[in-house]
């Protein structure tokens, strides 16, 4: 073996210094981050005032309808297929009105309509513009309830709390009907709305509460 050949064999591979190194990766990160930043640059970004207004972003196929509920004008643009249930929760931001069944079988959804007690679930949104609608909401609120709110609260009317609005919806229509004045009676009235919990002695309780002192006051 030649001297030449022997002093390659022998010589040690130059290493990366820990400086070079550092060097070389921050300039590769630059690299990138710069080419990431001119390639986002490129994307043309949405006008503002297409976010921000709503009346601007019209989405085919829906319709602009006006609901009277609980007292205020609402209005919103809906799919015409839209139940009033959905339209109260996704577009009034009313969810105190719940959705259990969605068949009209439990009562959770239950409002006022003119007065009327009806499962919201079951009836289309755009049918009732001119309507005085009625949520929960509109019944009482923390610190202004109304009577049968109280009266739940006071008989433990409710345990899970999911169906008690559509319970107390129920129970204040109720009180306007001509229903006897037994507690069978209010079971009887009460009958389309359901309470998987189990405290139907004590809704009957607070209805009656509400009852009895609505026949001494009137």
């Amino acid at each position: 073996m030649s001297k030449s050949n022997d002093d390659d064999v022998k010589r040690p591979k130059e290493k990366l210094s820990r400086r070079a190194f550092l060097s070389t990766a921050g300039t590769v990160g630059a690299a990138v981050t710069l080419s990431g930043s001119l390639a986002a640059s490129t994307v043309a970004e949405p006008p503002a005032e297409r976010i921000a207004d709503d009346e601007k972003v019209a989405i085919p196929g829906t319709i602009a309808v006006a609901l009277r509920v609980n007292g205020e004008t609402r209005k919103v643009r809906i799919d015409p297929r839209s139940t009033l249930l959905d339209t109260l929760r996704e577009s009034c931001n009313l969810t105190g009105t719940k959705k259990g069944c969605d068949h009209g079988q439990c009562g959770a959804c239950t409002v006022h309509i003119n007065g009327r007690r009806v499962n919201s679930c079951l009836t289309f949104a755009a049918m009732h513009q001119g309507d005085e609608i009625t949520t929960i909401e509109g019944i009482g609120q923390p610190g202004n309830l109304h009577a049968m709110q109280a009266a739940f609260v006071e008989h433990d009317g409710f345990q899970c709390g999911y169906c008690t609005s559509g319970q107390i919806m129920s129970a204040v229509a109720m009180t306007k009907e001509p229903w006897g004045p037994e507690d069978k009676d209010v079971k009887e009235a009460m009958a389309g709305n359901i309470c998987r919990c189990g405290a139907y002695p004590n809704i009957v309780s607070a209805i009656q509460q509400v009852r009895g002192n609505s026949r001494r006051n009137g």
